[in-house]
């Protein structure tokens, strides 16, 4: 993460910077050796949305039609892929990298700032894409497919990562803030009012009362929309424009508060 030594004007030899982009590769790549390590924080995230999405539509898919569904494997699909990337992150490693130290050895060195969380981002991004696949595979087997082809495939993966990112600040915040791996763990909470609270297993038009309510102030409602339309009914713009800024909005929400605490434990 820095260049060659140079010498600065008391005699002192120090670290030449080696650039912002170089400096979120190597965090990047540095968390992506990582997980291979850690077969037990993957395994779950993999196992879990795969078992309540056979379970849904084992359960539900013969009584689906009176709600008005009916390809239900189609419409519980983006709920297993949304399970899937939701509070996927390396914010536990950062946990580790705080209590041992290594993240204040890398506060005293040139490296940028913001490619230190930057890159365990977009570390991030490339894990829970890869998550999606295997339950788009088993969608696919289900007998899925896509109204918007095979570029509605790349934009479903697309909008499900970008999702998954979006909502990754929740657990950095956490973890800067705290630096305990327990908060850390128990950030996933966060998402379950979101998970529940909206058309996890009805559309939204058979919704009533409260739930209803808080349904429209979901943001999780406009995306799962948005993931339908490209499984469905082609590329509505209706749905996806309130899918895309429904994670644009959770990601300001979420950034702001992951890089405010990365400038307070800087500044400490």
């Amino acid at each position: 993460m820095t260049g060659a030594s140079i010498e600065v004007g008391d005699g002192r030899v120090g670290a030449r910077p080696a650039g912002f982009w170089r400096d979120l590769v190597s965090v990047a790549g540095r968390a992506l050796r990582a997980i291979p390590r850690e077969p037990e924080a993957l395994i779950p995230a993999l196992i879990v949305p795969i078992f309540f999405f056979a379970v849904n539509v084992g359960a539900l898919a013969d009584i689906s039609s009176f709600a008005g569904v009916e390809d239900f494997e189609a419409f519980q699909l983006p709920v297993a892929i949304v399970f899937a990337v939701t509070g996927i992150s390396r914010a536990s490693a950062l946990v580790t990298d705080i209590q041992s130290g290594y993240f204040d050895r890398l506060l005293v060195s040139p490296v940028s700032r913001y490619s230190l969380l930057l890159g365990l981002m977009a570390a991030d991004l490339v894990l829970v894409i890869a998550l999606c696949v295997p339950v788009l595979v088993l969608g696919f087997i289900l007998g899925v497919g896509f109204a918007t082809g095979p570029l509605g495939v790349l934009a479903f993966l697309l909008l499900s990562g970008l999702w998954g990112l979006a909502f990754t600040g929740f657990p950095y915040a956490i973890a800067l803030r705290t630096g305990n791996p327990a908060a850390v763990n128990s950030s996933f909470i966060l998402f379950f009012p979101f998970a529940f609270l909206t058309t996890t297993f009805l559309p939204q038009e058979a919704l009533t009362g409260w739930l209803a309510t808080v349904a429209d102030y979901n943001p999780v409602t406009y995306l799962l929309a948005g993931l339908r339309a490209l499984i469905s009914s082609g590329w509505v713009l209706a749905d996806l424009l309130p899918a895309i800024g429904a994670v644009a909005a959770v990601g300001l929400v979420s950034f702001y508060l992951a890089f405010s605490a990365l400038r307070a434990r800087v500044r400490n």
